[in-house]
This record gives C-alpha cells, sequence and structure tokens, in this order.
C-alpha cells in the first residue's frame, strides 16, 4: 500500500547511508518496521525513516525508551541491542550474530560499555548508522553513563553465528 508523506522527512538511504530529505508528498511503501524505525519504498529506492517521523507516514510516533527506575544489568544491554534492525534484514543485530562482545567497566559516573560488532558485508554503508542506533539505545540504559560501538571486521560474519531464533525468522531452520 503506497503512502504519501504528509511533511518532508529526513532519511537515510539504503544502503549508501546517505541522508537526504524526502519531499512532502513522496509516495512510499513501508517494507519493514522494526526496532522503532521505518523501511520505505520509493521510485528512487530504499530509505530508513526513524519512528520519530512515523507522524509523516500516518503512523504512530516512536520514542526511544529511556529506563528510569531499573538497576543497570549486563542483559539490559542485550535487550537494548535486540532493538537495533539492519533496515534490509527483518532480524536484531544481535540474532544476526552481529553482536561479537559487550565489555562492561565502571566509571566515575556509572558504566562505561564497550560493544564491538560487524555488519554482514564490509561494504555495508549502513554500517555506522545501525552502530549509532546500537549506542543510542546501550546509553539510554539506568546506569550507563557513556557507550562506544566499534564495527569491527575480524573475525569475518558468515551465515553461522545466525543465532535459533535468527534461523528462525530468516527461514532457514
Amino acid at each position: 500500500m503506497n503512502i504519501q508523506l504528509s511533511r518532508e522527512v529526513e532519511a537515510v538511504q539504503i544502503p549508501s547511508g546517505d541522508r537526504v530529505t524526502l519531499p512532502i508528498g513522496t509516495e512510499v511503501a513501508i517494507t519493514q518496521e522494526l526496532g522503532g524505525a521505518f523501511t520505505v519504498a520509493t521510485n528512487h529506492g530504499l530509505f530508513r525513516i526513524q519512528g520519530e517521523d512515523g507522524d509523516a507516514l500516518g503512523r504512530e510516533v516512536k520514542k526511544t525508551v529511556v529506563f528510569s527506575d531499573e538497576q543497570f544489568e549486563e542483559k539490559l544491554v542485550w535487550e537494548q541491542l535486540k532493538n537495533c534492525y539492519d533496515p534490509e534484514i527483518p532480524v536484531n543485530i544481535v540474532d544476526l550474530g552481529l553482536i561479537y562482545s559487550v565489555d562492561i567497566s565502571d566509571v566515575s559516573a556509572g558504566k562505561h560499555v564497550e560493544v564491538k560488532m560487524t555488519l554482514t558485508a564490509p561494504g555495508c554503508g549502513m554500517g555506522p548508522m545501525i552502530a549509532a542506533d546500537a549506542q543510542q539505545r546501550v546509553e539510554a540504559l539506568p546506569g550507563v553513563a557513556s557507550a562506544n560501538v566499534q564495527v569491527v571486521w575480524d573475525p569475518p560474519w558468515s551465515p553461522s553465528l545466525i543465532t535459533p531464533a535468527g534461523r528462525t525468522l530468516l527461514g532457514m531452520e
């Protein structure tokens, strides 16, 4: 179903990662609505639109969840990372096997979280956007003072890293 944007929207072109402005009236079709963001198809390709701009699509505005009363636990980091998606693949970055490590250290203001992740392909222009999304979500956790998400290429990603849940979602099992 095609939708006309009710206002102009900042978007990220897929797969290049270039930031663009889609003008009011642009016809789009939502191809994916996961992790609080939208992937849309236009006559000019695929784009990722942030959940905060859902109103331009006639959808409910999605806001990043901010935790307040919970205590910090490492499992919350993993849960937050499961809210991050490659806009072309309907499986979160944890179940795709893109997260290699989560390291937590104490700093004066709370916790510092280091995440090492990879991408399915080295030339993926969406890498910086996916890493920034992951970092923003981890920094929203209670007790986290700072976070850093580093994209690494060693070891190279392969489909064998996909979790059983991810394999099921992709129809591989």
